[in-house]
């Protein structure tokens, strides 16, 4: 990337932040937030995600932002997606029961519902996000009721409600990680493999 491209990209950031802070705090009034986070591609890696900004997991709307790559990267390369989800529960990694679930989940091609949860992707795009790709993460004033956990909610193009993911709070260091996630149901088929569409 060359210095040109770096200034963009920096100047678009503190931009980004300004409005974020703006947005967020706008949302915050009556229990709900909205965190925003961009990515320039989707990590397929452990160190990939590790590098990311994200990864401090100091707050659980970054790691349920993460825990949607993860999934994505799950979808194309499964030992790197189970690597990604194993460091994103931290202490209590995927159980075979969830390991069961995963594979049930895009057994039947579905790799599409990972990809819904970035914005502008839909149906009728066949789930393609638009970029920078950028996804959004809510609370309501529901969403601290059980101390030191957190349940959020991530809008996909493909539902008509939120879908739920619940963080647990580490008291040793403060990290937020993957306690479990409801983002796979079912969502409408990608136009492309719609005989109806």
């Amino acid at each position: 990337m060359g210095l040109l491209d770096q200034i963009k990209n920096k100047a678009a950031q503190e931009i980004g932040n300004a409005v974020g802070d703006a947005v967020r705090g706008a949302a915050s009034a009556g229990g709900k937030q909205t965190e925003s986070f961009t990515f320039k591609d989707i990590p397929g890696s452990l160190a990939e995600l590790q590098a990311l900004p994200e990864c401090s997991m100091d707050t659980p709307f970054k790691t349920a932002a993460l825990t949607v790559c993860a999934l994505c990267a799950y979808a194309v390369n499964t030992d790197a997606g189970i690597e990604m989800l194993n460091f994103l529960k931290g202490p209590q990694p995927l159980s075979t029961m969830e390991l069961q679930f995963l594979k049930d989940r895009f057994m039947d091609g579905k790799t599409y519902v990972p990809l819904s949860y970035f914005k502008g992707a839909t149906p009728d795009n066949n789930y393609t996000p638009s970029e920078p790709l950028t996804i959004e993460v809510f609370s309501n004033p529901y969403s601290y009721d059980n101390d030191g956990y957190a349940r959020l909610l991530i809008r996909s193009g493909g539902a008509d409600t939120e879908r739920p993911i619940t963080l647990r709070k580490r008291g040793s260091d403060g990290k937020w990680f993957l306690w479990e996630q409801m983002l796979l149901a079912d969502i409408r088929q990608p136009k492309a493999s719609d005989p109806w569409a």
